[in-house]
Parts: C-alpha cells; structure tokens; sequence
C-alpha cells in the first residue's frame, strides 16, 4: 500500500527493456546518438512543432532549472504559484541556475488567476533600477495540489504574460497526467496556449530518471546546450537517456501509464467517499488526494504498514476523531487489492 509519491514507483518494463537494448555495442556520446534522432522528431510530432528544440535531463530540478535560465535573466523575476515546485521543492535551483533571478509568488494557493498575476506584474518593474525587471511565468501542470488547469486558465495566464513582454513556462513533471484528464492534444495544452518552454516529465510517471525540456522558439537552443553543459547535466552516455525517453513514447506508453495512475487515482477517492469522516481539501483531477481522515484511521492504516504523508498531527496520540490533512499519491503500477486493502482498512 504504497501511496507515498509516484516516484517511489518502478519503472516501466519497456522502458527498462529499452535501456538494456541500448547497452550494446556503442553509440556517439553527448546527445549525437541515433535514439535521441528518433526522440526528437517523435516530440516534434507529438507536439505539432517541427521547428522545436529538444533536450534531455535526468531531473524535473534541472529540467525547470535550466529552461528558465534560458528565458529570464538574471535582474528579472519568475513568477509563480507559493506552492510550486520551482519554490518549495527545488532549494533555489532555479535562481542558482539563473544567476540570482529571484520568484515572485503569486496569489495564495496551488493556482494562479489571470488577475491576481495581472497585479503582481504590474507591482515590478516600479523601481527603476533598484528593483527586479519582469520575467517569464511559470505554471506547474498538475499543481502541486493535484488540480489541474484548463486549457483556458493555461492561455489566460499567458496572455497576462505577453501582455507584460513575458514568456510562459510549464512545469509538465506530470505533464501526462494532466493530458489525459484534459483529453487534449499536448500542442492545445502548451505552444497553442501560449507557452513558449516545457518540462514534459517521464520520471514521476513510468521512467527511471528522464525528462524533456522543449523549447518552442528554436533561437534559444544553442544557450540552452551551454547552460546544460555548464550546469553539469550534459550526460555523456545520453544513449540511456535517449532509450528511456523513446520507449516512453513509443506504443503510447506515457498515455497508457497516465490512464492508469488517474484511474487508480479516482478508485481511492471514490472508495475514500464512503469512508466516515474523510473530507476531501482539493478536488482530485489526476494522481494526487489531499483528504481530512479521522486519526484512528490514519493509526490503522499505519499500523498496517501503509506509505503516505500524514500533513500535520501525530497519528499516535489525540482525540481519535480528530481529522488529520494527508496526502495520496497513485502511480501507474499499483494493484487494485492495494487499493481496496487501503479503503477496506481506511473504513475499520
């Protein structure tokens, strides 16, 4: 009963399959194999964009890290949701890669409304040159709520963005997931919305250690390999990442993956219904439950040797009806007798 994070989860065997194919013979170092041909022209397609530029990290971190250093310099400012990835989970990677450009935090929740990024532009840039210069937006699909953004809230967002001179960026660490649940086209949910650099993530979501950063606009593709080779990500042996990547996108597996997390996804939260005294905080749009469960719940669940994250409250000691916040995450590999174990404990 594994519900801690789809990190936690194995990868894929096609794409585990794929990196084994790859480990023969030899291959050209540094992105020059002829898998990463294969890759880039199959995200070309995929994203309608043949003019595109395509790159592979192992990380999310440096996936969104260096792609916003390629859009924003140094005095300016990245704005972005108080619960994005880029502000609480990646130590100030993002300013480090863009050489102490700093983030603004926009509204007080996992969304960013057109309005509430309207004021907080307008708000920079009232200093002259004391104070930090307009940059780019970014928008994390899913949020770190498990909510997802419609392809309206997405071009709302960016229109803002252009308004101010300002590009977008689109945290895609589960890029899939939020696809699936859209049932849109990858195109419709970034360049054909406005957004100018993507991290589509493969990691969270059936790959060992893979993510892609596309950049729609190609004359950013040369500063790109720079930065990438001068942060220390440019893998030598990139065939391994290349492979991941390819399998991932072959057959649709990234697709098929998605379905099955948000599936498993939507059978705990209907099954979670039924429980008394659960509440759920965020309505669940992909892979991610943030849920009240009474504490005797949680104990038993605990005891019994399930994975997740009780938010705040001791599961040990208290009022046993008390509700206590927890987070839920599915990947795309857990058994449906899991999840009922889970439910069936949940309910006592």
């Amino acid at each position: 009963m594994f519900f801690a994070s789809d990190n936690a989860g194995p990868a894929h065997p096609s794409v585990m399959q794929a990196m084994l194919d790859a480990n023969t013979g030899y291959a050209m170092p540094y992105g020059a194999d002829e898998i990463m041909q294969g890759v880039r022209a199959r995200i070309r397609d995929l994203f309608e964009a043949p003019d595109a530029a395509v790159f592979l990290v192992a990380t999310g971190t440096a996936a969104n890290s260096l792609a916003l250093a390629t859009m924003c310099q140094p005095w300016q400012t990245v704005l972005c949701s108080p619960v994005a990835h880029i502000h609480e989970d990646e130590c100030n990677a993002p300013e480090f890669f863009m050489g102490g450009a700093k983030l603004t935090l926009v509204g007080n929740g996992d969304k960013m409304t057109p309005d509430a990024l309207h004021t907080a532009y307008e708000a920079e840039e009232t200093r002259g040159v004391h104070g930090p210069q307009r940059g780019p937006v970014s928008i994390t699909q899913v949020t770190e709520k498990g909510r997802v953004y419609s392809l309206d809230e997405i071009a709302a967002l960016t229109r803002v963005a252009r308004g101010f001179g300002q590009q977008s960026h689109l945290d895609g660490a589960r890029f899939a997931n939020a696809l699936v649940a859209l049932d849109c086209t990858p195109a419709e949910m970034t360049w054909k919305a406005g957004i100018d650099a993507v991290s589509f993530g493969g990691t969270k979501n059936g790959c060992p250690g893979v993510e892609a950063v596309i950049l729609f606009n190609p004359d950013k593709a040369w500063e790109f390999e720079l930065r990438r080779k001068r942060g220390a990500h440019l893998f030598s042996k990139h065939r391994y990442l290349s492979a991941q990547m390819a399998a991932y996108l072959a057959d649709d597996t990234w697709l098929t993956c998605a379905r099955a997390a948000n599936a498993n996804c939507r059978r705990l939260a209907d099954g979670l219904a039924d429980v008394p005294g659960v509440q759920m905080l965020h309505d669940p749009q992909a892979n991610m439950i943030f849920a009240d469960m009474p504490r005797a719940a949680h104990k038993r669940l605990k005891d019994a040797g399930a994975a997740y994250y009780v938010l705040s409250g001791d599961v040990n000691a208290g009022d046993p009806d008390e509700p206590l916040p927890c987070r839920l995450v599915c990947d795309w590999s857990i058994p449906a007798d899991q999840i009922d174990r889970f439910l069936q404990l949940a309910k006592g």
